[in-house]
């Protein structure tokens, strides 16, 4: 047996404020879950920028590294 339930946004904030700390803890670990890609879809979009290139990108990395080694070259 299948039932549908239809209820407004007004009536589930209701329902929201009635659950204890630990069912809110749940919902709002599902809604997480389920928003995931879209909310990182748009950090994406939000951090997306030409001022700075793959080349760029690889030559701080290397001298990064350089820098790491030989920082441990020194002890």
């Amino acid at each position: 047996m299948s039932a549908t339930l239809s209820v407004d946004f007004n009536q589930l904030k209701s329902l929201v404020n009635q659950f204890d700390i630990n069912q809110k803890i749940e919902l709002i670990e599902i809604l997480e879950k389920e928003t995931f890609p879209l909310r990182f879809k748009n950090f994406l979009e939000k951090i997306k920028t030409d001022e700075i290139d793959l080349d760029e990108i690889t030559a701080e990395v290397e001298r990064i590294r350089a820098n790491r080694y030989n920082a441990k070259k020194e002890y």
